[in-house]
C-alpha cells in the first residue's frame, strides 16, 4: 500500500514502538533477572557446603532457563500461526495478558521448600515463554505493516531494542530491592551464613513481580491498537475498513490507499498453503535463511549471556565473605553497567545503520567480529584468566560482543522475517524462525551450564569451569559459520523493498 510506504514517521510510530515492544522488554527483564534471583534462591533454601553459601544445583539452574526457552517456541509456533489465521489484533492482548499473568506468578510458589519453588518457577516461566514467544511475530509484524518503506528496519529495530531497557531496569530494580533489603537485615557474619535472613524469601518475589508492571500500563492500549491495515486489506480483502484503520492512527493521503498493490504487480487469486510446493519453490530458502540465522545466534547469544555471572566473578567478593542482598546487588550491578556500555548502544547502532547498511551486511559484519572477538578472548585465555582473575581487557572483550551482537545478527535475525513473506505467511514463518533460534538457546545455555561444572586440570583433579576455554572456540566456530551462511543465504534486497512486493 503506497500511502503507508510513503507516509511520513510521525507521533503513533514511536508510540507503537513502546506498546509492541513491551512483551520483549518482560522478556528480557525476565532472563536477566533470574541470575541474581538464582544467586538468592541458592542460599535461601540450599545449605553451605565448604563454609560457602548454597547454591542452586547446575541441573536446576539449566531447568529454570529453558522452560522458559521452551515455552517460547510453543508460543512463537501457535501465535505465530494464530495471527496469520485470526488477526494480529485479535490475539495481542492475549499474549501480554500471559506475559503479565505469568510473570507475576513467578514471584509466588506451591510451598516453601526448595524443590516446590524451583518447580513452580520453572511452571510459571514456561507460560511466560509462551506468552513471550507469541509477542515474537506480532510485535516485528505489526510495526513492520505499519511502517513505511524508508525506516522500516529502523522502526522494528526500535521494538527489538526495548529487550536492552528490560535488561537495564531489571538490572536496577534488583539493585534498589536488594539494597533496600540489606538496610533492613541485621549486619555481622550470622547474616551471611549460614542463610540469610527471611525477609530475602520476599526479595526476589518482589524483583520478578515488578516486571510485570509496564506491560500492565500498556494493556489498554494494546488492546485498542487498530489491526493492521495491510492485514486487513490483503489477507481479509476489506479495503474500505483497511482505510478506516490506516487513518485512526496515520496522517496519509486517501486516495493513495486504494492502491493495494505496487505498481506491475497483482495479488494472485489462487491462494496456496505453507505446506504447498509453491510456498517452498517461492519462500522456503528465504524461511531456512531466516531460521538458520537465528539459531546460530542464539546458541552464541544466550551461551554468552549465562555467561556473565562467571566472565566477572573475579571483580566481585568471595560469596562467603558478604550477604546475599550484597552478592545479588553487585552480580545487578554488572548487569547495569554492561546494559549502558554495550548492549543499549549496540541496538542504537542497529537502528542508526539497518537502512542505510542493509540487514544482510551489518549481520555478516557483525557475526564477523564476534568471531574474531570470541577468538582473540580463547587466544589470551590463559594470560587474562589467572587465579580467579579476569583483566580488564576481557572484560571489555566480552563487552565487545555483546555490542555486536546487538548491532548486527540479535536484530536483524528479528527484522528479517518481519519483511520477506507474503501476509497471510507472515507472522507464521517469524515465528517458524524464532523457534528455531530458541531452540539454538536452548542448546546453548544447557551446553554452558554443562561446562560450568566440568572439567579437570593437568593433575587430572576435578575442577569446575576450566571447559570454558572450550566452549568459547565453540562460539567462535557458531560465529564464522553465521558469517558464511549470512554471505550465501541472507537476502541483501530489503531495504526500501515495498512488502507487497512478497504477495504471491
Amino acid at each position: 500500500m503506497r500511502a503507508l510506504d510513503k507516509a511520513a514517521l510521525q507521533l503513533y510510530h514511536y508510540v507503537a514502538i513502546v506498546i509492541a515492544g513491551m512483551g520483549l522488554f518482560t522478556d528480557a527483564y525476565s532472563l536477566f533477572s533470574i541470575v541474581p534471583v538464582t544467586y538468592l534462591i541458592g542460599r535461601i533454601y540450599y545449605n553451605p557446603q565448604d563454609g560457602k553459601p548454597g547454591t542452586v544445583p547446575t541441573a536446576l539452574r539449566a531447568a529454570v532457563v529453558a522452560s522458559a526457552l521452551v515455552g517460547t517456541v510453543v508460543g512463537q509456533l501457535l501465535f505465530g500461526f494464530l495471527g496469520d489465521r485470526i488477526g494480529r489484533k485479535k490475539v495481542y492482548g492475549v499474549t501480554l495478558l500471559i506475559i503479565v499473568l505469568s510473570s507475576f506468578n513467578c514471584g509466588f510458589s506451591i510451598g516453601r521448600t526448595a524443590n516446590y519453588v524451583i518447580a513452580s518457577l520453572c511452571f510459571f516461566r514456561f507460560f511466560l515463554g509462551v506468552g513471550i514467544g507469541g509477542d515474537y511475530p506480532l510485535s516485528a509484524v505489526i510495526m513492520s505493516e505499519f511502517a513505511n518503506t524508508e525506516r522500516r528496519g529502523a522502526l522494528v529495530a526500535g521494538v527489538f531494542s526495548m529487550q536492552g531497557f528490560g535488561i537495564l531496569v531489571s538490572a536496577l530494580v534488583a539493585m534498589v530491592v536488594c539494597r533496600i533489603f540489606e538496610v533492613a537485615q541485621p549486619s555481622g557474619k550470622n547474616a551471611i551464613l549460614p542463610h540469610p535472613p527471611p525477609s530475602a524469601d520476599l526479595a526476589w518475589r518482589i524483583i520478578l513481580m515488578i516486571g510485570t508492571i509496564p506491560a500492565i500500563f500498556t494493556f489498554y492500549s494494546r488492546m485498542a491498537m487498530p489491526e493492521t491495515p495491510r492485514y486487513t486489506a490483503l489477507v481479509q480483502g476489506d479495503m474500505e475498513r483497511a482505510m478506516v484503520e490506516a487513518r485512526m492512527v496515520l496522517d496519509i493521503d486517501i486516495d493513495e490507499l486504494t492502491n493495494v498493490t505496487t505498481p506491475g504487480r497483482s495479488i494472485p487469486s489462487d491462494q496456496y498453503g505453507i505446506f504447498s510446493k509453491r510456498f517452498l519453490k517461492r519462500h522456503g530458502a528465504n524461511l531456512a535463511a531466516c531460521s538458520i540465522s537465528w539459531f546460530l545466534l542464539d546458541v552464541v547469544f544466550y551461551s554468552t549471556t549465562l555467561f556473565q555471572s562467571w566472565i566477572y566473578k573475579s571483580a566481585l567478593k568471595p560469596p562467603e565473605h558478604v550477604t546475599a542482598f550484597t552478592e545479588a546487588f553487585n552480580l545487578a550491578k554488572f548487569q547495569a553497567i554492561f546494559s549502558v556500555t554495550a548492549i543499549i548502544p549496540g541496538y542504537s547502532a542497529a537502528i542508526m545503520t539497518i537502512d542505510h547498511l542493509g540487514r544482510r551486511v551489518i549481520q555478516m559484519m557483525s557475526f564477523l567480529i564476534m568471531a574474531i572477538v570470541l577468538l582473540c578472548m580463547v587466544l589470551s585465555y590463559n594470560t587474562m584468566v589467572q587465579d580467579n582473575y579476569i583483566h580488564f581487557n576481557y572484560l571489555f572483550m566480552y563487552a565487545m560482543v555483546f555490542f555486536f551482537a546487538n548491532c548486527g545478527p540479535n536484530t536483524t535475525t528479528f527484522v528479517l522475517p518481519a519483511e520477506l513473506f507474503p501476509a497471510r505467511f507472515r507472522t507464521t514463518c517469524h515465528g517458524i524462525a524464532g523457534a528455531a533460534g530458541k531452540i539454538g538457546a536452548i542448546i546453548g545455555s544447557i551446553g554452558l551450564f554443562w561446562c560450568s561444572e566440568t572439567g579437570y586440570d593437568d593433575r587430572h583433579n576435578r575442577v569446575p569451569g576450566s571447559c570454558m576455554k572450550y566452549i568459547l572456540i565453540g562460539l567462535s566456530a557458531v560465529c564464522f559459520v553465521g558469517v558464511v551462511h549470512t554471505y550465501y543465504f541472507t537476502p541483501g534486497w530489503t531495504v526500501g523493498m515495498p512488502l507487497e512486493e512478497r504477495e504471491d
